[in-house]
């Protein structure tokens, strides 16, 4: 059964984030024209993506409330890695912090952007395998849901009104493709 959003309290500009600043950045191109672009400048140390499989087919998913598009979005696990973190440990804490598992085996598989040309935040993807139980204390204000989705039945996937992260959908692909042998980081 579908939870029920939250309910917005109260709506205001920020000038600041925590997470985010915007910035103005004044351009010359090569031939000659002169422009302004704004962008919002990440803060903080970066994120990671993982992709967790719980078997060589089966990924587990979180179910999680997204603010920026006010409901519940089905994707990857993720989160921000913390000072004098490797990708691969924050990877590790937040899988633990979100799905309740840990990973032996941990690739970084590439990097992406959300919104290149106005967002300098990147994701690094981390293929996480034998996994093991452990769950660690998170920042979310309500427990995650964790759903099971096989890698063969991908494309199903696109089809759940819940799927809208193009990050997660990228990731999932880079990973079966990953695993199919057919894809190899360039790292």
């Amino acid at each position: 059964m579908p939870k029920k959003p939250p309910i917005v309290l109260a709506t205001r500009a920020v000038e600041h984030s925590r997470f985010l600043r915007a910035e103005q950045i004044d351009l010359e191109f090569s031939n000659g024209e002169r422009r302004t672009h704004e962008r919002l400048r990440a803060s903080g140390f970066g994120a990671a993506m993982m992709v967790p499989m719980l078997d060589d087919d089966t990924v587990l998913l979180v179910r999680e409330y997204a603010t920026g598009i006010e409901g519940y979005e089905l994707g990857l696990p993720k989160g921000r890695l913390d000072r004098d973190e490797t990708v691969e440990q924050g990877a590790n804490r937040e899988l633990k912090e979100e799905i309740g598992y840990g990973a032996h085996e941990l690739h970084i598989l590439t990097t992406l952007a959300l919104s290149p040309t106005y967002m300098s935040a990147m994701t690094h993807v981390v293929l996480a395998r034998d996994l093991y139980p452990e769950r660690l204390q998170g920042d979310e204000p309500e427990e995650l849901e964790v759903v099971p989705w096989k890698l063969s039945e991908l494309h199903t996937l696109l089809l759940e009104p819940e799927v809208s992260d193009g990050r997660s959908i990228a990731a999932l692909f880079i990973a079966r493709e990953y695993l199919a042998g057919r894809f190899r980081p360039a790292r």
